[in-house]
């Protein structure tokens, strides 16, 4: 049976991850045993359940989750944007370009697989950690962590496919929930700020380079929610942006990140974690490794050490032409790139844009690079916290205020460009957007501000329109059935209380 129950269904899948410490690598990068004791029997004390709460990160992971040969749901969802393009083998890549994309297709059943059996197992803990004999301050934390995890794959799927099942409770077949109802959106976000406000008051490290969650990641990722319903599908206003703009403020005047000075360290192994970086999905090594950089590099164009260099997503020229002259990312090799030199000295003229924002030297020089593809994946980074603020303060205050102009113009003097200053309430609006786009271009933001602001970039005015009328460069216009995603079919196969979105 496949269905949602089963993954609530399943029990914690659990192991001794101490013992797979011997590694040398983070306890949730590594990959879970498939061996399910009963969770009672699980619970036995803070190693195990320390061992849990680690399991729950792994789905962290979802994004960089291969869909097929040169797929990955990453790369789908910002295809859907249409400001990349595709000279992969996919047929599926170029479906999600044009939207035209069936209910079958794997990508909307691995999210939702993905997420529901990380929120199952965040669920199983959160209901026996309390159970467990050991120190109150580490079941604290432990616990905020969950809920922190279960807050984040609960906003994407309700993002993703708007009402859906809310369960959070351990579920197995005797449950009244085996085959649960959808809930309301705003009964979604109403748990998910549950869960978030009681991983703010965990106790937790308010920043680390370990990887796991912290004070910082909590308060950003509430900044992002609030964001979010402020605006559609909920539409709660003036209210909410406040929030979103107060949480954000707390980040950035917390002191805890610092934007880099130097592009590089956006996707090298030294940085990750440091920084800017607020939450990564964690990768490293033989432990855990992903096809990121090898899914950027154009296809078969012989710079690399790996086996396959696949061009599943590639800028379009119209998108970086709506960067501003002089703007330090699109220089080579800043944020993008269109030729490549080899050790050997053989130079590649690739003729299109590529993202240097994802190579990873490391494993990639053709000479020395050791082909471990563990670029980590960023979830949330400080310039989206700033842009957050600069965006829900302009909305409050009817205007830019002198500390909105801060952080826009803090991001572009990285870019080498001027700041900005005397601009209208809807002209500041605009130009948030716009760095939203060049600052975030390609890390999983603009699929979600077009659901949130119903607006779409349109390249070639370098403006944004709404999104309902406007084609966009590759004659696509966005539809109420594009806002969601399909409800998997085999979900709807299985338990008859979900309805299908519109249009699917």
């Amino acid at each position: 049976m496949k269905s949602v129950a089963k993954y609530f269904a399943r029990v914690l899948t659990v192991v001794s991850f101490l013992a797979l410490l011997n590694a040398g690598c983070k306890d949730f990068l590594t990959e879970t045993n498939k061996s399910e004791p009963s969770q009672k029997e699980f619970f036995q004390n803070a190693e195990q359940a320390q061992s849990a709460v680690d399991g729950i990160y792994e789905t962290l992971r979802t994004f960089t989750l291969s869909t097929g040969y040169g797929e990955a749901i990453w790369v789908s969802l910002d295809l859907l944007v249409g400001h990349a393009s595709t000279n992969g083998q996919s047929d599926r890549n170029r479906e999600y370009i044009n939207h035209d994309a069936g209910t079958e297709n794997p990508i909307f059943m691995e999210v939702w697989e993905s997420f529901y059996n990380g929120i199952a197992n965040a669920n199983v803990s959160i209901a026996n950690i309390p159970d467990v004999d050991m120190d109150e301050s580490k079941k604290k934390e432990l616990l905020g962590e969950a809920r922190f995890l279960r807050a984040f794959y609960y906003y994407h799927l309700v993002r993703l496919y708007g009402e859906i099942p809310l369960v959070t409770e351990p579920v197995d077949a005797s449950s009244e929930e085996f085959y649960p109802e959808e809930a309301s959106i705003d009964s979604i976000y109403g748990q998910i700020l549950e869960d978030l406000k009681v991983a703010e008051q965990a106790g937790l490290k308010k920043n680390s380079t370990s990887g796991r969650v912290t004070q910082g990641a909590v308060k950003s990722l509430l900044a992002s929610v609030y964001l979010t319903m402020a605006g559609y599908p909920l539409e709660k206003g003036q209210e909410y942006y406040q929030l979103a703009a107060d949480k954000a403020e707390e980040v950035i005047d917390s002191g805890w990140y610092t934007l880099f000075d130097d592009y590089a360290y956006l996707h090298d192994r030294e940085h990750k974690n440091k920084g800017e970086f607020i939450l990564q999905a964690q990768y490293e090594g033989e432990v855990a490794t992903n096809s990121i950089t090898a899914l950027i590099i154009p296809e078969r164009v012989n710079i690399s050490a790996f086996g396959d260099e696949y061009g599943s997503l590639r800028p379009v020229n119209e998108f970086i032409e709506t960067y501003e002259d002089g703007d330090k990312r699109t220089n080579e090799k800043e944020f993008y790139f269109t030729e490549y030199t080899r050790p050997d000295g053989k130079h590649e003229d690739f003729g299109e844009y590529a993202l240097w924002k994802y190579w990873l030297e490391e494993a990639a020089n053709k000479e020395t690079g050791d082909q471990k593809g563990d670029i980590n994946w960023t979830l949330l980074r400080l310039p989206e916290v700033m842009l957050i603020y600069a965006e829900a303060i302009n909305e409050v205050n009817g205007g830019p205020t002198l500390k909105a102009y801060d952080q826009i113009n803090a991001i572009r003097e990285r870019a080498d460009l001027a700041p900005l200053s005397g601009l209208s309430q809807d002209e500041f609006r605009e130009e948030v957007w716009k760095e939203r786009y060049h600052e975030l271009s390609f890390e999983n933001k603009a699929y979600f501000d077009i659901q949130r602001t119903h607006m779409v970039y349109d390249l070639i005015n370098n403006t944004f329109v709404d999104a309902f009328e406007h084609s966009n460069i590759k004659g696509v216009t966005f539809s109420e059935k594009y806002m969601l995603w399909p409800i998997p079919y085999s979900e709807r196969q299985a338990n008859k209380n979900l309805t299908q979105n519109t249009g699917w």
